[in-house]
């Protein structure tokens, strides 16, 4: 792809520099190391960003999605890696999708529930990340069910332990994980949703960076980078997404 114009660099990096707001708290497209070495799929798309922009970047460590998301009038960071979903749409500017995960239920030993559907039922409590992007799509859905959001997935799910609540809602990858930590427990075949994540930048900045970005990751899909970031990552489940046709 070709370098990014002017009015597309002063809108992607107005300080000189490409500020990116990362979420180290999302396992599936982040780790951190002992020494704060920062991996995952969402630091390579914003390295490799920076790289092609010809531009030193900057990572700016959040510690949730909902904090990440929420910052975004604070004009902290240039560009930022989070879930497409529609009401963070009002205030940033999503690129197409750059990966994909299934979110799914979990629920406990011998519950009635057998399939997505019956989910939302009255009665039923859900555990989940408060402000994740399936948090964010359940809030807007759910018809008789209840929420029962918590900070963080981890802490969810020992609220969905703890308390005995009919059903825990998450990515598959990690729900797979805290399933082997409640033997009896079932995950419900299908999805209620697919996640897709993607960078995306504040509105108003301007169209020429937003169509960059746009341009940027249909490229680094289409050259198989984003599937060889998540082969190096090595989490299982998570997938890239297919082009978007122009």
């Amino acid at each position: 792809m070709t370098a990014p114009s002017a009015a597309a660099l002063a809108q992607l990096a107005p300080t000189g520099k490409l500020r990116a707001g990362i979420n180290f708290q999302n396992p599936l497209l982040t780790k951190l190391g002992p020494n704060g070495e920062q991996s995952g799929v969402a630091v390579d798309l914003v390295h490799e960003l920076a790289r092609r922009m010809g531009v030193p970047i900057e990572v700016i460590v959040y510690h949730s999605a909902g904090e990440l998301a929420e910052s975004v009038k604070g004009g902290k960071w240039d560009v930022s890696v989070l879930a497409v979903e529609a009401e963070r749409a009002k205030d940033i500017a999503f690129a197409g999708p750059t990966t994909e995960i299934v979110a799914t239920y979990l629920v406990p030993p011998g519950s009635k529930l057998q399939k997505i559907e019956d989910v939302d039922s009255p009665g039923v409590r859900i555990a989940l990340g408060a402000k994740s992007g399936y948090d964010l799509y359940l809030t807007r859905t759910l018809k008789h069910a209840q929420r029962v959001p918590v900070a963080g997935s981890a802490a969810a799910f020992k609220k969905f332990t703890d308390d005995k609540l009919e059903a825990y809602a998450g990515l598959k990858t990690e729900i797979m994980k805290f399933a082997a930590q409640m033997p009896g427990c079932r995950i419900l075949d299908g999805r209620f949703m697919t996640v897709c994540h993607t960078a995306g930048v504040p509105r108003g900045r301007g169209t020429d960076g937003e169509a960059y970005l746009n341009a940027f990751v249909e490229a680094v899909k289409g050259e198989g980078l984003v599937q060889q970031w998540i082969n190096k990552s090595g989490v299982d489940g998570l997938s890239a997404a297919p082009l978007v046709k122009p």
